[in-house]
């Protein structure tokens, strides 16, 4: 699994599996694994109802999609990051109870960002393309990720995008309409990354 390049264009005609073929395979199983993703929610769950837990309950994983191990990749990183005082819940707890890490140890980080510039290149500064990245962030810092192409870095996210109105409260720190938070959870889906909503 992990990143692949989309511009890989050339072929081997020998009968032993190429670099490049390795990574275009990849890349088709990735993309098929894509598919299977649980569907997102159309209209946002009401935190009295309880569809916000249940939906985090059956989300499909990219590991368990794609029968991944994780044991080829040289790092393995989980990283939650936002903005100061996310009204979000916790990733880390949440990430160390549910997510598949078939045993191997994940480095954990909580990243509180201020200018929503810099994740992309402090993304790229400390991870590499062969290392397996989960994040949860928030929907004004995967734009700028979007922008700066870092998003690549990683090969499971969980989007939290909070619309302006939720639960029937406005959210002052969110200009968006949940159709906008709808729009970015499709362009990371056309992107190739393995997107879920987050709503913990």
């Amino acid at each position: 699994m992990g990143k692949t390049s989309t511009h890989a264009t050339e072929t081997s005609s020998s009968t032993t599996t190429s670099p490049i073929r390795r990574r275009l395979l990849a890349e088709e199983a990735k993309n098929e694994a894509l598919k299977r993703l649980e569907d997102v929610l159309l209209e946002p769950p009401r935190a009295s109802s309880g569809k916000s837990r249940r939906y985090l309950k059956r989300t499909r994983f990219l590991p368990d999609l794609m029968g991944d191990s994780l044991e080829s990749y040289p790092r393995r990183v989980f990283i939650d990051v936002g903005l100061p005082e996310n009204e979000g819940g916790s990733g880390m707890s949440w990430f160390a109870k549910n997510y598949p890490t078939r045993n191997k140890n994940f480095e954990m980080y909580k990243i509180e960002t201020v200018i929503e510039e810099s994740s992309g290149k402090e993304l790229n500064k400390n991870v590499k393309e062969e290392e397996y990245v989960v994040m949860k962030a928030e929907a004004e810092v995967v734009d700028e990720m979007l922008k700066s192409r870092a998003i690549h870095l990683v090969d499971e996210l969980f989007l939290e995008c909070k619309p302006h109105r939720h639960n029937g409260k406005i959210n002052v720190r969110s200009r968006r309409a949940y159709w906008q938070c709808l729009a970015l959870y499709g362009q990371l889906r056309d992107e190739g990354v393995a997107v879920h909503q987050w709503w913990g």
